[in-house]
């Protein structure tokens, strides 16, 4: 898969390697939804970038919307509970992020879903991760971004309010936790500027999709 990753000036680090997460800081979203964002967590993002970008078994999806059979406007990849991650670092993001949440979330991060946003075309709607427990249950999403920043857009599920928005990309982290999922959506919108490719690591406790 041919990629056009802009490198970030601010790092240029040859080693891929995870800062401390003790730089989290929580905006307080109400209704018991919170986000923690900690921008440069990974250094090395753009190397990262590369070897997934080129060695993750990205598939391109279709799926039923309305009348019409369309394709997911991004390549996806999933890893369950038990399944190698494709960089080590990632084995090792899931696992520092599971003893840093461990009395809030009370559970491991196990799985690991990867979307690879190749341009300003690829996007994902508005949602929430409600298949399974996050419907009905206080849980966390955590989200690696490597590649060029893109906008995560965050809205009250209910409507009014204001909304958030936060560019991720080169090594940032995000973490939505407490009644997000249920209280809130997100998506990453298309944009009409030349952006380049990013991807994003999910990592979710088990049974939340």
């Amino acid at each position: 898969m041919t990629t056009h990753l802009q490198g970030s000036l601010f790092d240029q680090a040859d080693e891929v390697r995870l800062g401390p997460l003790g730089g989290l800081r929580r905006t307080d979203l109400g209704a018991g939804a919170w986000i923690d964002l900690l921008p440069g967590w990974l250094s090395g993002a753009d190397a990262l970038f590369e070897r997934l970008a080129t060695e993750v078994p990205w598939r391109a999806e279709r799926r039923a919307m309305y009348d019409q059979v369309v394709d997911v406007p991004r390549l996806l990849a999933f890893y369950g509970a038990g399944d190698a991650l494709p960089h080590p670092l990632l084995t090792e993001a899931r696992s520092a992020l599971t003893a840093h949440y461990a009395d809030e979330l009370g559970e491991p991060f196990t799985t690991a879903g990867l979307c690879h946003y190749r341009d300003g075309r690829d996007s994902v709607a508005w949602h929430g991760d409600r298949i399974g427990r996050g419907a009905r249950q206080d849980t966390m999403v955590a989200i690696l971004s490597v590649g060029a920043p893109r906008d995560l857009l965050l809205r009250p599920t209910a409507g009014g309010g204001d909304t958030v928005r936060r560019p991720l990309g080169h090594g940032d982290l995000i973490v939505m936790g407490g009644s997000c999922q249920r209280t809130w959506e997100h998506c990453v919108p298309k944009s009409t500027r030349a952006v380049g490719p990013r991807i994003s690591v999910q990592f979710r406790p088990h049974g939340v999709r």
